[in-house]
């Protein structure tokens, strides 16, 4: 059955949309633009906030004696608007005036400036004085974890924050606390984010307008360690960063610049340049292993395995579950990231093969995602306190790192990465997107199990940006189910599920943000896009399908890594380098 429409009048301009709509819907579908501030929308997906407590994007309705927020505002039949009289831009250039009044004008140096949603309306609303200053000021906190800055002197409430972190995340470490002059946007009781449920995930931080929350920056540290003769530097690429760096170049969304990444990272000094899709291939080795072992007891009758088991390549979701389902701690696959897994090798064998002493070798990633830094300094990857990884950039810190440095990313040519730690297949490219675990998973899981060669290569059943997907593989006349979430949201639901006995899957993929790696809380900002998304994923699958070897358990340099190193999977060395454990944590 259709959805009725509904007729309204928006700027003299006559249209029709779906009942339900509100009046910023209807002037967005006509090329209207009004501004907003404490709106967010990702259409296509559950991230949305519409609080309507700005009121930057009001305008007048006809019959109406008030101003009416547009974001908020439902549209009704023969309803007339005006978006831009000459009261309503007077109402919005006040009350930017009074945010812009409580609020540092540090913008010179500001993390956010030159992307702050509130620095632009200040431009757009031409706002060159401020008639107010020296509001009331709250007692307010500057707290700054391993992954993100939280700075409450900047805080303008527009709640982006708590939304994402709440309705979409599910994970609750972000609320209002306090009343009046004193509220303030924190964990329960004003605690720190330290000592909160925070996952680190940064999707807070991808949707402040302002610069309340912005990521740890570690590029000045990574400068001073390419200036230092003492030090061998070593780098690793996320996936998902080749298919949005060149975004902040002037790319359009989901080109794939993976040739001149790698020639800016020599360019800014790096010895060697790797790629985490290596550590993806052999990710898959070890969790496609484990997986093997579970689902053989588990068809033997065995009433001890745990089943379904999860992926473990997210840190933001690795803390959800260590929070949110301590009772679970048994399911989820002990194999570590592929970050975690390149900088044990990189420390061990690689270093070895070259001759350099551990304490000398800087591992550094480039990661679309801000837990990864705090999975730098989780105490179980360090070796006597030294870090298999040393510390991680995002995507929006290269960007940073590649302008400020005044290489012309434009007309870098393309070069390779080095090996034998820069090889990978097609199946660890797609690493970077949700779905793309459980299909490199099930390329490599079909052929050792059943012993053929697969037919097709690509498992469309898993791909898509649906919350929660589901498919079955026939293993040769076995029928492994499996799942597939991104949010942290839907993976409650899953998890939720299992507590409760009515689990339907033998693996489940879970990526703690929305489109998996590619929509990353250090990517840059697609500003609710979804349509980024979609190009990000989809260039990750062509270099998928450009690939030589598309197989993690064909990749040559994988094979020999077992060879010469490992053994086998899962074997005690692959246990000790590669595999962790899990720890029951609750908010101090």
């Amino acid at each position: 059955m259709s959805k009725k429409h509904i007729t309204l009048q928006v700027d003299h301009h006559s249209i029709s949309v779906p009942q339900g709509s509100t009046i910023l819907d209807a002037a967005h579908a006509i090329g209207i633009d009004i501004p907003t501030l404490c709106h967010f929308n990702l259409k296509g997906t559950c991230v949305k906030n519409s609080p309507a407590s700005c009121r930057i994007c009001v305008v007048e309705v006809e019959g109406r004696k008030n101003l009416a927020p547009a974001c908020a505002t439902p549209c009704t039949e023969g309803m007339v608007v005006h978006t831009s009289t000459l009261r309503v831009k007077r109402a919005r250039q006040l009350v930017v005036e009074l945010i812009l009044s409580d609020h540092p004008n540090d913008c010179l140096t500001c993390p956010k400036s030159g992307n702050c949603e509130l620095q632009n309306l200040a431009v757009r609303f031409n706002i060159r004085e401020l008639p107010f200053m020296d509001g009331e000021q709250s007692p307010r906190k500057r707290e700054v974890t391993s992954s993100i800055v939280r700075n409450m002197d900047k805080c303008i409430y527009c709640r982006r924050c708590e939304s994402v972190c709440n309705d979409v995340q599910t994970v609750g470490a972000l609320g209002a606390v306090g009343r009046g002059f004193n509220t303030t946007i924190a964990p329960a009781f004003d605690k720190p984010m330290a000592q909160s449920e925070c996952t680190y995930c940064g999707q807070c931080v991808a949707v402040c307008p302002v610069g309340a929350l912005t990521e740890h920056d570690h590029t000045n540290r990574l400068l001073e360690d390419l200036e230092n003769p003492d030090k061998v530097v070593i780098v690793q690429t996320a996936p998902a960063v080749r298919v949005a760096l060149g975004e902040a170049f002037g790319y359009p969304a989901g080109t794939s610049v993976t040739g001149k990444m790698v020639y800016a990272l020599r360019e800014l000094g790096f010895d060697y340049v790797f790629d985490t899709d290596f550590a993806a291939d052999l990710t898959i080795m070890e969790e496609g292993a484990e997986l093997l072992t579970r689902l053989t007891k588990f068809l033997e009758g065995d009433k001890d395995v745990s089943m379904p088991i999860l992926t473990s390549c997210c840190p933001a979701w690795v803390n959800f579950f260590e929070y949110q389902f301590p009772d679970l701690l048994n399911i989820p696959s002990t194999a570590r990231s592929p970050q975690q897994m390149f900088g044990a090798i990189a420390k061990s064998y690689w270093a070895d093969l070259m001759c350099i002493p551990r304490e000398k070798l800087v591992v550094v990633s480039i990661m679309p995602c801000l837990a990864k830094k705090y999975e730098c300094d989780r105490p179980e990857f360090k070796v006597k306190g030294n870090p298999d990884v040393d510390y991680s950039i995002s995507t929006r810190e290269l960007a940073a790192l590649i302008k400020r440095s005044n290489i012309g990313f434009k007309v870098l040519p393309d070069s390779e990465f080095d090996n034998p730690l820069g090889e990978s297949t097609g199946a660890g490219v797609i690493f970077g997107t949700t779905g793309g675990v459980m299909e490199a998973a099930l390329r490599s899981l079909y052929e050792i199990y059943t012993g053929d060669t697969l037919g097709r290569i690509d498992f469309d059943e898993v791909r898509g940006l649906q919350g929660v997907r589901r498919a079955t593989v026939n293993l040769k006349g076995f029928d492994l189910k499996v799942g597939i979430a991104h949010g942290l949201g839907n993976a409650r639901h899953l998890l939720e599920d299992i507590r409760s006995g009515k689990n339907e899957y033998h693996a489940i993929e879970i990526m703690a943000c929305p489109g998996g790696c590619i929509g990353g809380g250090g990517q840059p900002h697609h500003h609710g896009n979804i349509d980024v998304l979609y190009a990000r994923a989809k260039a990750l699958y062509e270099e998928d399908s450009e690939k030589p070897v598309r197989k993690s358990h064909e990749n040559p340099y994988i094979k020999l890594l077992y060879e010469n190193y490992l053994g086998a999977p899962l074997s005690e060395k692959a246990h000790q380098l590669l595999h962790t454990h899990y720890f029951k944590k609750t908010v101090n």
